[in-house]
């Protein structure tokens, strides 16, 4: 099972837009990502304003910065072997 993930990112964020493109074939097998606008929270804003996106792996906490696509994401979550590579 693959690990739950958060997208940092905000509306009108161009590059958010294709992360979350990059993200749909693998939430298409499985892949859980809940989608976190930045602009919520104060602190979210300062840790990641200049970042974003930014995909974090709940279990560990880990952080991939943009850039990224679906094959390094893959490996990022530690997937290579899986049905979702």
């Amino acid at each position: 099972m693959p690990p739950e993930c958060q997208l940092f990112g905000t509306l009108g964020c161009h590059l958010c837009e294709i992360a979350e493109a990059e993200l749909m074939p693998l939430v298409e097998h499985g892949l859980m990502v809940e989608l976190v606008d930045i602009a919520e929270n104060e602190d979210w804003v300062e840790d990641y304003g200049l970042r974003i996106p930014v995909l974090r792996r709940l279990d560990t906490g880990a952080e991939l910065d943009w850039p990224f696509d679906a094959e390094l994401v893959v490996r990022f979550l530690g997937l290579e072997n899986s049905h979702l590579s």
